[in-house]
């Protein structure tokens, strides 16, 4: 259904809408639930193959179908993961499977279904007003609601409170109207998500029990039903949710699946993901970034998520390989601009830029606190030599090798010109070769330079050169 857009920004409802409860009717409209309204639209995407979530990578077979299936039973759900695996971006895009719009009674703060309003305004509404009870359409981008849950959320936050003003004006305790509705009650008749759902106090989770399976909510010792229709997701560390018992049982219970999310299980995936998501430092410059420091910057996230000198229980995001490709780009941007050379393109030497972006994202164990630029070290060493082992054939060790024990020296580093490197591919003509090879064959001088101190770290790590580095610098020379 087409919708237009006002001039502030703001999305309005299209003309031919119905305005009154009596038009409403006359036009058709059926009420149903919200589980069946997102399962019944769930049902067209999968007819028409497409995906449920399409901005989400990695999880198509694995928890896309868990989720699918538990859509389509009716089910809350609850997704286990650490931190950086896509949890709330997989609850947001379930939004899409509300309708367009939806008819509420105008008016009400709690999108009172005008066929069968639970509110005391709703209820009054349709007793004086009949069939021309006013309608408002409301786009599905409002029918969705979200809290971080911390120990300081209060029943206030997610259910409600009694509004001083309104009291003020004459009301009673007693009365309904007096309340001042919550997060939960204003996202009747649509989602809502609570992110790490254990850090709710256990009075609060009983609260929200209360108005979810209920049907009722108690404010400042006054009660009233109010029957909601909400679908409910939340997420949790699977730390916190199943070993720590930081749960209700019967909130526990409420979840009719539980599904368990996952870092991307491949390299490709996860590069592809980085490729969408990293928001890079604004230049008219090009910026070309070689397969193996994507390889590299990506591989370092997969190792540090099974080292066991990095906390395991916190997770280790894709934000972090995010955050050090933007890092490594920007720097090797920096060196571009203060050189006047036309591309961008990191280098092995580039890598010493994400140190900053790494030590806020990983937790060191306690075993090696204070060690954490040598852990980050480390794990970038290793993930260099894995991505040189598995890629790169090098016939030519030999020569090379031979090369250097000449008395050859060959220096890197972030601040040197590419011309420096192609000097290098001159003296030593044996480097050409690999280096091509790794840059392929349309690679500009840029390109050659970034290849050939991939092609000399490798050697290095592999045991066939020495290397004596400070900071981004590095000095390569024979072994002998």
């Amino acid at each position: 259904m087409d919708h237009s857009t006002s001039p502030n920004g703001t999305l309005t409802q299209p003309a031919e809408l119905a305005t009154t409860l009596g038009a409403l009717k006359a036009q058709g409209w059926e009420s149903r639930s919200v589980a069946e309204e997102i399962a019944i639209n769930l049902e067209g995407r999968l007819a028409d193959g497409r995906p449920l979530s399409p901005g989400v990578q990695g999880f198509e077979e694995t928890v896309v179908p868990q989720l699918e299936t538990a859509i389509l039973a009716g089910h809350d759900v609850i997704l286990l993961g650490e931190r950086g695996q896509a949890k709330t971006r997989l609850i947001r895009s379930l939004v899409e499977l509300l309708d367009e719009w939806l008819p509420v009674i105008a008016g009400s703060e709690i999108n009172d279904d005008p066929y069968n309003p639970v509110s005391a305004y709703g209820k009054a509404q349709v007793v004086e007003r009949g069939d021309e009870t006013p309608i408002h359409w409301i786009h599905r981008s409002v029918r969705y609601g979200e809290k971080l849950a911390t120990p300081d959320t209060t029943i206030a936050d997610l259910i409600g409170e009694v509004d001083p003003i309104k009291v003020a004006e004459g009301r009673y305790l007693s009365d309904e109207l007096t309340i001042h509705y919550g997060l939960v009650p204003r996202v009747n008749r649509g989602i809502f998500a609570i992110n790490e759902l254990p850090d709710l106090a256990e009075r609060i989770q009983v609260g929200l029990l209360n108005v979810l399976e209920e049907r009722d909510i108690q404010i400042r010792g006054h009660r009233l039903r109010l029957p909601l229709d909400i679908v409910l997701v939340a997420t949790a560390n699977p730390e916190d949710y199943t070993n720590r018992g930081r749960i209700i049982t019967p909130l526990k219970d409420r979840f009719g699946a539980q599904i368990r999310t996952h870092y991307p299980k491949e390299l490709a995936t996860e590069i592809d993901i980085v490729r969408g998501e990293a928001r890079l430092a604004r230049t008219e410059l090009p910026v070309t970034v070689p397969w193996f420091i994507e390889e590299i910057i990506t591989q370092v996230s997969h190792l540090a998520r099974r080292s066991p000198m990095i906390n395991q229980r916190s997770g280790v995001s894709v934000r972090l390989t995010i955050a050090n490709y933007e890092s490594v780009v920007a720097n090797a941007l920096r060196r571009a601009l203060r050189l006047h050379e036309d591309e961008v393109v990191p280098r092995i030497s580039d890598l010493s830029a994400a140190l900053a972006s790494t030590q806020g994202k990983i937790e060191i164990e306690a075993l090696e606190e204070g060690r954490e630029a040598e852990v980050i070290s480390q794990l970038f060493g290793a993930a260099t030599l894995l991505v040189f082992r598995d890629k790169v054939t090098l016939p030519e060790s030999g020569e090379i090798v031979e090369a250097f024990e000449s008395e050859v020296i060959a220096h890197t580093g972030d601040d040197l010109a590419a011309g420096d490197y192609l000097e290098l591919l001159a003296q030593i003509p044996a480097l050409e070769p690999p280096t091509r090879r790794i840059a392929g064959d349309a690679a500009g001088p840029a390109e050659m330079a970034s290849a050939l101190e991939f092609l000399l770290e490798g050697m290095h790590l592999t045991k066939r050169l020495n290397k004596d580095s400070s900071g981004a610098r590095a000095l390569y020379r024979s072994r002998g």
